[in-house]
């Protein structure tokens, strides 16, 4: 009976590092970010058991893509990953098209040619998501004159973007997924709230007493 069970788990263990030998590079990025998803959202977070058998693209815009000022003012940075976020305003929550660039340092929210904001990773306090279904993602940022305030985005990859993020700014202790409402802040002291609820169809709007809900 110990012969037995002695050789099954020789054999078991030959099978995994036959398995491990035959990997690619790219298989192993993948194996790994998917390691960190399942700590952060697993059995936290709508949509994350679907995402499951999705794999995660390298980047979701090539670097080609960028405008040349953007590549100009980012020069030396190695780009890691670039998707298209939508961006809402801290105060009026007006809907705005934007980019986020991940390079191995900071992250950028850009405009067409203009770079809006820059985060540090060293300097990045938080990162929130909610625990429904929604894209959205708040960037924690630190209150000091460099800063505007948190960073509101949505996300259509929002475990691919979130994993990717937390990867590169080595924080997945900070990534948070909250149930109800998040506090975020404005800027100059100032702080709002965002409303998580659940509705016939998703949609972002600022309600009658000035909060950002998120259906």
């Amino acid at each position: 009976m110990q012969t037995s069970e002695m050789l099954r788990k020789i054999c078991m263990r030959n099978l995994v590092r036959k398995y491990c030998r035959g990997l690619t590079a790219e298989r192993k990025v993948q194996l790994q970010q998917k390691v960190v998803t399942s700590a952060v959202f697993s059995g936290k977070k709508e949509g994350y058991l679907e995402s499951l058998s999705q794999p995660f693209l390298e980047t979701r815009l090539r670097e080609n893509d960028l405008n040349p000022k953007v590549l100009q003012l980012i020069r030396g940075e190695n780009i890691k990953y670039v998707t298209p976020v939508v961006k809402y305003d801290r105060n009026g929550f007006k809907a705005r098209e934007r980019l986020l660039v991940l390079t191995q340092s900071s992250a950028y929210v850009v405009e067409m040619a203009k770079i809006k904001q820059k985060i540090e990773y060293s300097t990045l306090k938080g990162i929130s998501t909610s625990n429904l279904s929604d894209g959205i993602v708040v960037i924690h940022v630190p209150e000091d004159k460099q800063q505007k305030g948190d960073v509101i985005l949505q996300c259509e990859h929002v475990f691919e973007t979130v994993t990717k993020l937390c990867i590169l700014a080595n924080k997945q202790s900070l990534v948070k997924v909250v149930k109800g409402s998040l506090r975020f802040r404005v800027g100059s002291g100032k702080e709002g709230t965002m409303v998580f609820t659940v509705g016939p169809e998703p949609q972002v709007f600022k309600d009658k007493t000035g909060q950002l809900t998120v259906v």
